[in-house]
């Protein structure tokens, strides 16, 4: 694992053949902050995520870890430094939900006793920890891949629209543990189309709109109606 206390994206885009899906974009994220990546669908957003997370690279421009290019640093340990919640959720459905942590918590090197029990209570899924994850609810599977993707406590943390087919309670709970993560220095950042939720909790907001930033400024009250302003809808 690699510890470090900012990211920053640097005149970054990316090109799917004549498409471009991202351009030009500069963005930086500290220690602390919970930045809302906001914009329509089909605006860029889940390849910043991915560039973010080592899995898209991009076509010019850098992407840095402390200062550091991912390509200076190993891969291994890099990536063992963040954490990603995407719209895959990566778990098995033919295994329970205590074998599902359980296999990525080895994945970590980390000791299962000490983290699995935890993870599943934070998930509120104690109770369902030896039923398969195919027979979950959206929102259950969501909690669980939540943890799965904190498991390791990671200095980066990604969540590509982390509130899909969560109730109230739920989302409430995500919401703490996001705060809770800021708390402790994790760096976080957060694409959704919720404005809603997204106000009173992002620090940083960050607006795409066709592949551009064209917004990146500390949250304030009123999200909706700026984002309407920014973005015509």
């Amino acid at each position: 694992m690699i510890t470090f206390d900012n990211v920053r994206l640097a005149d970054v885009s990316r090109h799917f053949g004549r498409r471009r899906a991202v351009s030009h974009v500069t963005l930086d994220a500290r220690s602390g902050d919970i930045i809302g990546l906001l914009g329509p669908n089909g605006a860029g957003k889940s390849t910043i995520i991915g560039m973010l997370a080592t899995l898209v690279a991009p076509t010019a421009g850098s992407v840095t870890y402390g200062g550091q290019p991912a390509r200076a640093l190993r891969g291994d340990d890099l990536r063992a430094s963040i954490g990603l919640l995407a719209h895959e959720l990566y778990l098995y459905p033919e295994l329970t939900a205590r074998q599902n942590l359980d296999f990525f918590a080895r994945l970590y090197g980390l000791q299962t006793s000490a983290v699995v029990p935890a993870a599943l209570d934070t998930a509120g899924l104690s109770d369902r920890a030896d039923d398969e994850v195919g027979g979950f609810s959206r929102g259950m599977r969501q909690r669980l891949a939540l943890e799965r993707a904190l498991l390791h406590e990671p200095r980066l943390v990604l969540m590509d629209e982390p509130f899909t087919g969560l109730d109230d309670a739920a989302t409430g709970v995500v919401r703490e543990r996001i705060q809770r993560l800021s708390a402790r220095g994790a760096i976080i950042v957060v694409a959704t189309h919720d404005l809603d939720l997204a106000d009173g909790l992002v620090t940083r907001v960050a607006i795409i709109r066709g592949g551009r930033l064209v917004a990146d400024e500390p949250a304030a009250g009123g999200l909706r109606a700026h984002y309407r302003s920014m973005v015509g809808n």
